[in-house]
This record gives C-alpha cells, structure tokens and sequence, in this order.
C-alpha cells in the first residue's frame, strides 16, 4: 500500500484530523469521539499531529507524537507516546511503520495510545465492544487490538471499565457527620460557587492517592483547568463528594452526567450553538452517570472512607433518578477499587489496555 505520512499544519488538515472518526464509525452508535475542542486546543498548543493519507490522497490513519518528561520518570524509559490514534483496518501496518520510523532517535519505548497521558485518557478496549463507550473512555472495533498485537505490541496496565444498575439503596443514608473516638469525619458536596476552591482541593487529594499506580503521573493546576473545563454547566453537585477528618481532606469521588449520547450525535463538535444545545437539555442526560475519579490519600486507606462516599454516592444517584453508574478504567491489580461497583451489583463492562513496544 502506497501511503504518505505527514504532520498536520493547518486547518484543513487539522478538519481532516477530526472528521476521519466521521468516516470510520459512520453509524456505529457505540463510538463517543473526543471533543473537536479539545483536539483544536492540544493542536493550537503545538502538539504534533500527524495524518497517514494514501495514494488518492484519503485519510486512512491518523496520531499524535508526543513526549512527557514526568511519563518519562515514571517509567524509567524515554519513551515515545501516541495518541487519537484511530486507522481502517488495512492501514494499520503502514501507521505503526510510520509511528516507529518518526518516533524521536532517543526514544526506547513506543506508549499508547494515550491522549494526552494515561491519566487524561486514552486506550484500547479488548472486549465489550457490544456494549458503547462513554465520555473519558474508549471504544474501538475488535479489529484494533489484534492490530496492535499483531505488531508486536505488549499490554500494559491491563484494566477494565465497569457499569452498575442504581438500585434502592439497602440502608438508611448516613449521616454528613460522624464524631468517633475524637475523630471528626464530615462529608462535602460540590458547590458551584466555589467549584475552583473544590476542584484543587481534589487535586491534591488525587495526586497523593494515585502516586502509587504505575501509570500516574501528577496532575498540575493548569492540567486540572483545561481537563475540567465546562464542567461547571455540566456538573451535578451531588456527585461531587469529598471526606474529611478533623477538617483534613481525605477521600473524594467525582461522578458527572453521562453526555456521551449527545457527545457522539453532534459527532464531538461542542461548538457555542451545541454547548447551549446541551445546557437546555441537560436534564435529559441526568438518568445515566460517569465516575471520572475517586480515590483516599495513603494514610488514611483501609479506613472504609471510600466505603463511607460510596454510600453517599449510591443514596445521592438514586434520589436524583439516575439508573445507571459507569465508571473509567480500574486496574486489574487494584481489588479493592472495583469492590465498590462490585456491592452495587455492578460487572466489568470493557477489557481495557494500553499499549508498549521496544524500538
């Protein structure tokens, strides 16, 4: 196959960047783009982008190329991340030919698809693919894993995204505030009005807790800011939930309403017109949830916080009329993350990997 492979510089290439997952999963209903938005604002922000067109000129693959120094230290490798990778299934080999042959000369390691890190988003879903993706999370054809694999691509950071009924809650809902053994404990809920003070609080929180995890890489104010941005008109503040002790924080958990259908109707274009679009209509995305993180900082796991949030959460979902919790990708090693979703009935929704390969 004759193809050329060449980085994106301007808007029409930067249109045809976004409209191939138009072409790709036209009428697939379990396909949820990454917001145009975003993608336009990582452009504008000099990430390198890149299209592989063939012999007529047609886009039949496209990525990013890119590098984290803090990645980097994480893993111990230099390695060489790709992102908003998508590809029709003949291309595959001619974009992981290109992907190797433009890596940076001093990278060792080939990552991804990660968009822009681990922590933000990204993957390849391995099983489910009956079941549709939703917001901050993956979905692709059966044909993509294989792709990877074939290549000689490794798993890494094997994974599973989960999907829980809302049931009626079996218990009484607990009290906001506990005073045990000297020990204050209270439970917070979002507030608009103070949704900044609140979302770095959380920050703090989420690096301390994650830190652990191999893939984790500390989220700064600035990343906060541009992965939350519009989630004021959008956020339910009784999915926003947070624990502490003796006035400390020290749990946490963030839902948001699951847009993902009206994401993938307007094919991830979230211009001004739509955003008002969404905002008018927003109560019809209050019946189906997304849990986009939740965690406790070291010191205090193995309390039951979480366990104590999850209640909360559970009483909270259901007195709002939500039906139906997913929730992003949880570590197959990490137990005692999915044990949450696992007491409300909950099961694996989507196998979930990422993805390495030595130069």
């Amino acid at each position: 196959m004759r193809t050329r492979f060449e980085r994106v510089t301007g808007r029409r290439d930067l249109r045809d960047f976004c409209t191939l997952t138009d072409r790709l999963y036209a009428g697939e209903p379990c396909h949820v783009p990454t917001p145009r938005q975003q993608i336009r604002r990582w452009w504008r922000d000099g990430v390198p982008m890149y299209l592989l067109r063939d012999a007529t000129g047609t886009v039949i693959g496209r990525t990013t190329l890119h590098t984290d120094a803090a990645f980097d230290a994480k893993l111990g490798r230099r390695c060489q991340l790709f992102g908003l990778t998508e590809f029709t299934e003949p291309a595959a080999g001619p974009l992981f030919d290109a992907i190797t042959a433009h890596a940076a000369a001093d990278r060792e390691l080939l990552f991804g698809p990660v968009a822009l890190l681990p922590n933000q988003a990204g993957g390849v879903i391995t099983s489910g693919y009956a079941d549709r993706g939703f917001v901050d999370s993956a979905w692709n054809p059966p044909h993509y894993p294989i792709a990877y694999e074939a290549y000689g691509f490794h798993r890494r950071f094997e994974a599973d995204t989960w999907i829980c009924p809302v049931p009626t809650p079996p218990q009484p809902k607990p009290s906001t505030y506990i005073k045990s053994d000297g020990v204050r404990l209270e439970v917070h809920r979002g507030d608009l009005r103070r949704l900044d003070e609140q979302l770095d609080l959380l920050r703090g929180m989420l690096n301390d807790s994650f830190a652990q995890l191999g893939y984790y890489t500390p989220i700064s104010a600035e990343q906060l800011r541009r992965q939350t941005d519009g989630l004021a008109y959008l956020l339910d503040e009784s999915l926003l939930l947070y624990l502490t002790r003796d006035g400390a924080a020290v749990a946490f958990v963030l839902c948001v309403p699951d847009i993902s259908e009206f994401l993938a109707g307007v094919r991830g274009n979230l211009h001004p017109v739509n955003q008002l679009r969404l905002l008018a209509s927003r109560r019809r995305y209050r019946r189906e949830a997304v849990l986009i993180i939740k965690g406790v900082v070291p010191r205090y796991q193995g309390h039951g916080y979480q366990r104590l949030l999850s209640a909360h959460l559970h009483h909270n979902l259901y007195a709002a009329g939500y039906t139906t919790l997913r929730s992003t990708y949880v570590e197959r090693d990490n137990p005692a993350s999915a044990a949450q979703y696992r007491r409300l009935g909950g099961r694996p929704l989507h196998g979930y990997t990422f993805y390495a390969k030595e130069r």
